[in-house]
């Protein structure tokens, strides 16, 4: 038996740093951990007065 090493490319929220391997081609609508939207955006920061 002859091992090789084989590479997938997945996507990471943002938001919750949740990894993940996508089932289809598509873009991910949101993270299936926190269900959120905006997982391919960072979060804006505040600002503070």
């Amino acid at each position: 038996m002859c091992k090789i090493k084989i590479t997938v490319e997945g996507y990471k929220c943002k938001r919750c740093e949740h990894e993940w391997i996508p089932r289809n081609k598509d873009l991910p609508l949101v993270c299936p951990k926190c269900k959120s939207p905006y997982w391919n955006k960072p979060r804006k920061r505040e600002k503070t007065k």
